[in-house]
């Protein structure tokens, strides 16, 4: 049997979908691992001078290449979230023009968040964690039993739609008995005018989010149940996913060991964890040890919540070897992070953000994620942000984003209740309306103008959905400047981890990148003390 596994994204990430196929791998040694990767949407040049939406990067005649491909299998199955959800329609309908016979599996977040849509066009779709489903569900496909019954599953069978229950989530101890993230494995990536070739090295380098960087996640679960978020969905489906699940230590440790033998370039490690400071403090003193003793390469945590950064924390992870963070502050309005659902308090993010500003003399600044043109905000709420952003403790950068709703979130719910029409996920969340309040945004993560400018400034701040004068060209120089500052700050550490192709490479075989490590942290901090 052929079974192909299919990721459609920009880049080649993927990291649920390389758990997934390592897992399918497992089970079946000859699966096909494919990857189809779009528009690189964070290219440096693409977000300043074409911030547009996701582009439909693939003729047609590549995609009666990739669907004639895959129509020689016997099983395929395809990954993708929502923005991409429409071009893996699109290759479906495609595949099964060419091969009715092919059984076609849609997984990812895209058919686990709504999967009344996605469920129209594949033979089934996955609405649930993949790993014990797919292997139960394949086991009846080969000996003929009844698969349609194979919980975590939703099938289509000529119109007729079968609804499963769910699987409990995997435990902590079952995740360390997975398999590690499929990673420079014999992969195949679709290349225009070469059809499916194998991956190399070279195509990890130059891929935005990887290049000299390792992404991987941890743990799995996430406390809070922000609106935006599509964790809603997944907690909908099982309350228990409010609770954090991960492997040991130990498996994240030789996970990564793995890795380095096969791409020893990589300059540092990226935790894409939702909420990564919430694992307990013995567990975080346990991985600082084990990491400085056996890895000792930087690592970037992108999981942090406001109300779980707690110093003693940071102080153990930054003697480990954490040189950033990201963290998502959302708005400055109390009255917006409640219309998100957010974790909040009065003084809750100027005290995280304080905290953290504490150790800028050993991390690279921290990204704080911000969202923007919200229709419900008011003046004030933009005020408010501003306000925020203006008295933070300084350095950070921001990572700007415009709200865009994923379909059937209690977010996108929320907005239709309220009789609100907004661009879904669909639409890039980089393009933003070219406000004052916008410009403003970006300019305070540049530099803080004296007081009495940017109170004459707030007079003119105006939520994006008021009739207001646009300023196109400030804004698109404030986003350049913004661009510059962050670059400024991964020079200034010698971190290049984050430049695509060759010139991180090309630093880190210099020595010079090895530099960033030279900052000490005091002895103090050491959890072996």
């Amino acid at each position: 049997m052929k079974i192909s596994f299919v990721s459609i994204e920009d880049g080649i990430t993927a990291l649920g979908f390389r758990k997934m196929a390592s897992f399918a791998r497992s089970i079946h040694p000859s699966t096909e691992v494919c990857y189809l990767p779009l528009t690189n949407a964070y290219n440096p040049l693409r977000f300043l001078f074409k911030p547009g939406e996701h582009d439909r990067i693939y003729s047609d005649a590549d995609l009666d290449s990739i669907a004639s491909h895959f129509a020689k299998s016997d099983l395929v199955c395809f990954s993708s979230m929502t923005a991409y959800s429409d071009l893996t329609k699109e290759i479906i309908q495609l595949v099964k023009k060419i091969n009715p016979n092919t059984y076609i599996i849609w997984g990812g977040i895209h058919p686990i968040v709504h999967p009344e849509d996605a469920i129209e066009y594949p033979d089934a779709i996955c609405v649930g964690e993949g790993e014990t489903a797919f292997k139960l569900f394949l086991t009846s496909f080969k000996e003929g039993g009844d698969y349609t019954s194979t919980k975590n599953f939703w099938f289509n069978q000529n119109g007729k739609i079968i609804r499963n229950d769910f699987l409990p989530l995997h435990t902590s101890e079952e995740m360390d008995q997975f398999p590690f993230l499929l990673y420079a494995d014999n992969e195949l990536i679709f290349k225009h005018g070469k059809g499916f070739i194998p991956q190399n090295t070279n195509d990890y380098l130059s891929s935005y989010g990887l290049g000299n960087t390792y992404m991987t996640i941890w743990s799995i679960g996430c406390p809070y149940k922000c609106s935006f978020c599509a964790n809603t969905k997944f907690i909908e489906n099982d309350k228990n996913y409010r609770k954090l699940r991960h492997p040991s230590v130990d498996y994240i440790i030789a996970e990564v060991k793995e890795v380095l033998k096969k791409h020893p370039h990589f300059s540092s490690v990226s935790f894409q964890d939702d909420s990564f400071m919430a694992i307990p403090k013995v567990t975080l003193k346990e991985f600082a040890e084990k990491w400085k003793a056996e890895i000792d390469i930087p690592f970037f945590v992108v999981g942090v919540i406001p109300s779980f950064v707690k110093k003693e924390k940071i102080e153990i992870l930054v003697w480990g070897g954490m040189k950033r963070v990201r963290m998502g502050i959302q708005s400055g309005s109390d009255q917006v992070l409640e219309f998100y659902d957010r974790p909040n308090k009065p003084g809750l993010i100027p005290h995280a953000t304080s905290v953290l500003a504490e150790y800028k003399e050993y991390m690279i600044p921290p990204d704080y994620d911000l969202i923007i043109d919200n229709p419900v905000e008011t003046r004030q709420d933009v005020v408010d942000t501003l306000n925020l952003i203006y008295n933070m403790k300084r350095p950070f950068n921001l990572n700007v984003f415009a709200l865009r709703a994923i379909p059937n979130t209690e977010l996108a719910n929320d907005l239709m209740s309220r009789g609100i029409d907004i661009k879904d996920i669909k639409t890039s969340y980089l393009i933003a309306a070219p406000t004052l309040a916008n410009c403003l945004v970006y300019l305070l993560t540049v530099f803080r103008p004296p007081k009495r400018i940017f109170n004459r400034l707030l007079k003119y701040a105006k939520p994006f959905t008021e009739e207001q004068t646009l300023f196109p060209v400030l804004f698109f120089f404030s986003r350049a400047l913004w661009m510059l500052k962050r670059a400024y700050y991964h020079v200034k550490f010698l971190d290049f981890s984050v430049f695509p192709g060759r010139v991180g490479w090309l630093f880190y075989h210099s020595g010079i990148a090895k530099l960033f490590n030279k900052q000490t942290p005091p002895a103090a901090w050491n959890p072996q003390q």
